[in-house]
């Protein structure tokens, strides 16, 4: 087998080179903080964007849990690749990497310098420092159902061509926000995702008020249910149907979360005054 190593300082694009530098020089799995990748599949391991902390964060990049790195070595001794490609900020920390997982030494490094401008390198950095965003090599698909909790969005990489008149050949990764920030910690409270599914189902017509809305969560997402008080004369599952769609689509966009079910229960109907039954 043998090793190579993507390095740079933190923050400096590395992860969303991964991708591209893993098919230039052939690597068949890509290590990078605490995950192992191949192709559009996450095979294993912890992420370190789920961390609350930087500490612990490095704590898992490294696979300092030794539950965690035996976790790591079983999948690389079922995948047996031929060629690796680990990422770090220093080629002391990809070597600790390495060790930690049982790999041979590292056979060639690849600075983030011969493979970005300068100017490319500024950009990272302004985006990691700005807006705190990291890449996961890896389709946002996987990515969420792994980790429901990040703030995740997708970012397509173009690879080049298959021959010279070939289809071009893209894969998708991921931008996400982690839990931990260098400005603190970021969370969201449940009346916080309760506002946003009263707000999401009182804009869909026929809907007078979202009503009692409940949210609990998981480690695989979140499951919501509203009662609302519609309008007298709506079609019921019609509008039903609505508030699902608006609220699963509301609450994921701003969130990250995974919405696994919106449940709707209309208890009541609001009638125009006058016009009560009898």
């Amino acid at each position: 087998m043998e090793v190579y190593a993507l390095v740079g300082p933190s923050g400096t694009g590395k992860s969303f080179r991964a991708i591209a530098t893993a098919h230039e020089c052939g690597a068949e799995l890509i290590i990078d903080d605490g995950l192992l990748i191949k192709g559009n599949r996450i095979l294993g391991g912890i992420s370190a964007k789920r961390q609350s902390t930087r500490i612990g964060a490095i704590k898992t990049a490294l696979f300092m849990d030794e539950e965690h790195a035996r976790q790591a070595r079983a999948v690389l001794e079922k995948v047996k690749p031929s060629r690796v490609l680990i990422l770090g900020t220093s080629v002391g920390m990809v070597e600790k990497i390495a060790a930690r997982l049982g790999l041979p030494p590292v056979s060639r490094i690849i600075s983030i310098e011969e493979i970005a401008s300068p100017r490319e390198i500024r950009q990272a950095l302004t985006m990691r420092a700005r807006y705190s965003k990291h890449v996961i090599p890896a389709p946002t698909v996987e990515v969420k159902k792994r980790f429901p909790d990040i703030f995740t969005d997708s970012l397509r990489i173009f690879l080049g061509r298959k021959g010279p008149q070939g289809k071009r050949s893209w894969l998708e990764q991921s931008v996400v926000r982690p839990t931990f920030t260098y400005y603190g910690k970021l969370t969201i409270t449940t009346s916080a995702l309760v506002a946003i599914v009263s707000r999401a189902a009182e804009e869909v017509p026929g809907v007078k008020s979202a009503g009692r809305v409940t949210v609990q969560r998981d480690v695989d997402g979140v499951v919501i249910e509203v009662h609302p008080v519609l309008y007298y004369g709506c079609i019921l599952n019609q509008v039903g149907r609505e508030i699902q769609v608006a609220v699963k689509r509301r609450v994921e966009e701003m969130t990250g979360l995974v919405v696994k079910s919106v449940n709707i229960l209309v208890r009541e109907l609001s009638f125009p005054r006058g016009k009560e039954p009898v």
